[in-house]
Order: C-alpha cells, then structure tokens, then sequence
C-alpha cells in the first residue's frame, strides 16, 4: 500500500448537481459567448443593452414596423428550451437488442426532456433528423395541461411519481389557441435539435397543410431563411376520393432545412430510364452522349464577353452570335474542338454546334421535390410494412419504410447518425436497418417516443409498439436470405439491435432540508444515489454528463473486489462500489500505464470509500499516477 508524505493534499472534487447533474445551460453558455466578444457590455454580471446597442451601432433594428413572426407564448417557449433538464435516462437491457454491440439507441421518454438531455453526447454529431410530428388536426395531436416543470409532468404522466390525476388533451379547432398550442410545442424541440445538427446535416419534416404555412415560418426563424432546400411534395395516395366535398388531398410536405450553407444533397444512382437519353450517332470511341446546347439564354448584349465567331471545321462557314450569346468562352470553344467535343449535326453542316455530354462522365441524378408514391412508397404501403412485423391495426397512418430510405438517401453517408424524435411506430429505424443493409453504408439511429397510451392491452403505449417494430425487424431481415448472404459477402452492414433507455428523474438525491426531521435528511445526504437505482443507473448518468456517447462500448473490470467500468479505453473510469481501499485506487491508478489514454479521468460514489482516510489519499494517488480529474458523485 502507497504511504503518503505529509505535504499539502488535495481535496476530492464533487460534481456539481446545479452544473454537472443537468443538461447544458442554454442561456449560461451564450452569455459566456457574449462576455467574450463584448465584454465591455457587462455591468455587475448583467447585460447592459443600452451599452450593447451602442456596440452594434447601425446592425441594431429597432423599428416598431417590422416583419416578424410571433404568436401568445412564444418567449415562453423560448425559455422552455433553454431551461436545464435534471432527468436521466436510465438503461434496459432486457428490453434491447444486442445490448453490448449495437450503436443504436431508442429512448422511451418526453422528447422535450430527452433533447435536452442528449445536448452535450451529441451536440452537432447528428447528419439527418426526421420527424413526423402530430399534425394538429384537432384529434391526434396532445400535450400536457400542466407543463410548468416538464419533467415532472413527465414522472407523473408516466406513474413514476404520485400526484393528482394527469391527463392530456387533444388540441381540438375549437380552442382560441389552436395553432398557437401546436407553435408552443413544436418551437422549443426544434431549437434544441438544431444544436444536434452538424454543419453538413438537414432536418427533413413531414406535415399536411394544416400546419405548414406556420411551419415554414417557424423553420425559417430557427433554422434561417438562407437554409430552406426544398418543400417536397409526396404523392401519400394515388387514387382521388369521392366521398370528399372539397378537394382530394394526395400529397403532403416534407420540409427539407439544412444546418448550414455546408450541407450538400446526396446525387441519386441513376436509372435506366435516364441512360437511355444517351446515344452515338457519331460512332464516338468514347461511348454515349447527349447533347447540350451551346446556346447561352442570355443575349449578346448582357454577355458580350461570349460573343465571338465560330467556324464550322466540315464547311468553313462563320457563324456570329446575333439573338443569343455562346455557352462557353472562346477558350472552351477551341478545346472542346480540339477534343472533338462538339457535334455540328448528322450531315454535318449546322451553323451551331451542341456539346457532347459522355454517359462515362455523368454524375448521379439530381434530387426533384416531387416523390411519386412507386419512389417513396404511399399511406397503403405504410400500412402493409407495419402489418409485416405486428399484425393488426396497432397505429393509425404509419409513414412507409421507403419514405424515410428516400430522406436517408438524400443526405446521410457511412456511419452518419439519424435521429427522429417523434419515433411513432419506428419505421425509422427498420428505414435504417434496410438501409445500411442494402446500400452497405451503415447509418445509426437515435429514436425518443413517448410512452403514450394506446388503450390496448398487446401494446399498451406506443413507445412498446415502436420497441416490438424494431426487435421484429431486426429478427426478419436476419431471416431473409438475399440479406444473409449480403451479410456473408460483407456487403451489407449489419446492426439489427437498439440500446433501449428510460427517461428518469436523476440517480441523484436532492437535496431536502425537512428541520423537522433534520436528523434523517442528514442521514440521507450521506448516501446521495437513490437506493433502487442500480450501478448501471448511474453510470449512464455520469456519460450523459460528460457528453459520452450513450452507445459507446464499455468495459467491466474487477480490481480487488470491486467493480469497476472503463469507458473509451480508459478515457473515463467509474468506479460506483462500496467499501473502496487504497488497494483498489492503486488498481486504478495502475491503468493509467496499462491503457495509456492521452486523459484520464475518474469518478467514484461520494460514499463509497471505506473511510475518510481513503478518500483524502485517493485525490494523491492518482495525481502521482498522473490522473489530475478525479470527481464524486
């Protein structure tokens, strides 16, 4: 056992429950950024907005008449977002799929909550969100009748808490605040989300005309006008009814938002439909063409810097541009030319020649807004894909499996990450199955539903209708044999599991001061991890605070007795048992040679060292061993 010299020893940080027992501060962390770029505009802590004006000088809008989109609750819903969340979420392996390998994750929880509570894990990591949210009807769509503090409303909805009787309500039309409610809800998850994007990733929205008009707007302030890529048009239905008065609606939106100027669309195979525009009348060794014109649709007088001559090289005859200036300048004329690039005609006397465009040299097909239903799969379908896994009627107007492999097309590459907060019944994540499977190119998923109840007694929620999807087709397509010998072969990538997760109050217990019984809440203080959270409980707490991935392989280890978990060969250690010697500090410290990490950090319960002498030497030890971030929880 290492003997200590008396010298001056550091004491054990404990984490901090207001700054590390919560997902990030919003509001805390742009001030911070604020304070660095205007310091001068602080006074006493505080903001001083008329100093701030002064410093923005002309870039400051301070017109009463101006546009600006905005609804009653608004600021509220601002706050919302950027108000902590102190939940967990708490890990279920007997519920998962290939616990201990798979990269994907299903969260059963409120999204609101869960959102915040994934902001730091994967703050600009995730390429593609979807989602298919409530589409306020005046029907389907509901929300909590208190949401004063969502998560608790969230512990109470869900019986994990006591309290008066719960409900929600659907947003009926008749409400004063029909669209302002559907605002209320959806402005907060989408400001959260937009911090998950990365800089090359796009959010894709599906939604009916109901609200669409509005959600344009709301994208265009939280996502920025300069964004928007498209509003697709998805034939959901091909036949029109006549049980309709007013017109037969077979198409909805998908709303397509990019995180910034650096996302770039993924180009689509092409098909044989198109390779069959190209031809060659002209015997060219180089294989098919077609043409393009050389005309340029601006005039000689906007672009006079491509007018100039041109000969025909078999007659001779000049030709100058008189209705319509050149496509390209005189240089990429003479080598075009050179390069027998340039087609004058069967006979070969046309005045005007056309550029030839080689099929060997095509790219991939430009994406188009409008998905026909035999591209995207329509309503029937949708229908059809769920009653392949869960017979029965178990969810109304289930989105098609192809609809989501088309969005996942359209923007995701190898391990990309797909989130969907709005999971439903989960075709996102057979989408994604199919996906990494049948193009080779692995996505992972992260899902949150709510356990909304369905009042059936097979699948009491709709976050159980969303979990039995997703272990039933990941059992079928093992099944299938064109997707095993895709996986023999190597070309398909496989992970057909889910990591599944509970959203939770925390582990940790708060702090109550009941000077009635002040004796026992000083008992309780001592031993400050719920006694029926397990030790896997709290150690998926302590990724979540560390901003770690909640898939990230963890390894298990006994030293001297007690348990202990390495996560990112040895980036982090924690260490939850009880009883802790310096024996098993040693043991801890030894890995910092064994694992060689560039950081090592290490976290251990605040009562679980065998004594106050173990703990004060603890911080030492491993400071010797070079492990300077060693914190209790």
């Amino acid at each position: 056992m290492t003997t200590l010299a008396k010298e001056e020893k550091k004491t054990m940080e404990k984490l901090d429950p207001k700054k590390d027992g919560a997902s990030p501060d919003v509001v805390a962390e742009n001030l911070e950024r604020m304070r660095e770029l205007f310091p001068e505009v602080f006074a006493e802590g505080k903001v001083d907005f008329e100093a701030l004006r002064e410093t923005l000088g002309e870039y400051v809008e301070d017109k009463q008449e101006r546009y600006s989109f905005t609804w009653h609750g608004k600021g509220r819903a601002r706050r919302i977002a950027q108000t902590p969340s102190t939940g967990t979420l708490l890990p279920c392996p007997e519920e998962s799929v290939d616990w201990g390998t798979t990269q994907n994750v299903f969260i059963e929880g409120d999204n609101l909550e869960v959102l915040k509570l994934l902001q730091k894990s994967y703050h600009r990591r995730v390429k593609m969100i979807y989602i298919d949210p409530p589409y306020n009807t005046g029907k389907e769509f509901i929300y909590p009748d208190k949401y004063q503090d969502n998560l608790a409303t969230y512990l109470r909805y869900t019986g994990q808490v006591t309290g008066e009787g719960f409900k929600l309500s659907s947003n009926a039309e008749t409400s004063g605040r029909y669209h302002t409610n559907w605002l209320n809800m959806m402005y907060p998850r989408l400001k959260l989300a937009r911090n998950l994007l990365r800089d090359d990733g796009a959010i894709l929205i599906s939604i009916d005309d109901h609200e669409s008009a509005n959600l344009r707007k709301l994208c265009d302030e939280v996502f920025g006008e300069e964004n928007f890529k498209a509003d697709i048009a998805w034939q959901k239905r091909y036949t029109r009814s006549n049980n309709t008065v007013d017109f037969t609606t077979v198409v909805e939106h998908v709303m397509v938002y990019a995180r910034s100027d650096s996302f770039v669309v993924n180009l689509l195979p092409r098909t044989d439909e198109a390779d069959a525009r190209y031809t060659n009348p002209d015997n060219d060794p180089r294989g098919p063409w077609k043409g393009a014109s050389f005309l340029n649709p601006a005039t000689p007088a906007e672009r006079p810097n491509l007018c100039y001559p041109i000969k025909n090289p078999n007659t001779g005859e000049v030709t100058n541009p008189t209705t319509n200036a050149w496509r390209r300048a005189r240089e990429e004329f003479d080598k075009l030319q050179a390069d027998n690039r340039l087609y004058w005609g069967g006979d070969g006397r046309s005045a005007v020649p056309s550029i030839k465009m080689f099929l060997s040299e095509a790219r991939g097909l430009t994406p188009v807004n409008f998905w026909e239903h035999g591209y995207a799969g329509n309503t029937d379908d949708g229908t059809r894909d769920l009653a392949a896994l869960l017979p029965g009627k178990v969810f109304d107007n289930p989105k098609p499996v192809n609809l989501i492999r088309r969005a996942i097309e359209h923007v995701c590459t190898d391990d990309d990450i797909i989130l969907d907060f709005f999971a439903g019944s989960g075709v996102t994540g057979e989408a994604a199955y199919r996906h990494s499977i049948e193009s080779g190119q692995r996505v992972r998923y992260i899902l949150v539903q709510l356990p909304e109840s369905t009042g059936e007694k097979k699948f009491g929620t709709i976050s159980e209708i969303c979990r039995q999807r997703l272990v039933s087709a990941g059992a079928k397509l093992r099944g299938e044999t064109d997707v095993r010998l895709a996986l023999a072969s190597g070309a398909g990538k496989s992970d057909l599991g889910f990591r599944f997760f509970r959203l939770a109050s925390s582990n940790i217990k708060a702090w109550d001061a009941d000077f009635d019984m002040l004796d026992q809440a000083l008992l309780n203080a001592v031993e400050n991890i719920k006694p029926e959270r397990s030790e896997d409980d709290v150690l998926y707490e302590v990724l979540l605070k560390y901003g770690l991935d909640l898939a990230i392989p963890i390894e298990s280890r006994t030293v001297k007795g007690k348990k202990i978990y390495i996560i990112g060969a040895g980036a982090l250690v924690v260490c939850l048992a009880t009883g802790v010697t310096l024996d098993v500090v040693e043991g801890i410290a030894a890995l910092k040679d064994e694992l060689k990490p560039e950081v090592m950090r290490v976290v251990f319960r605040d009562a679980g060292f065998a004594d106050d002498v173990v703990k004060t030497n603890t911080v030492q030890i491993l400071n010797q061993a070079g492990i300077d971030d060693v914190k209790s929880l």
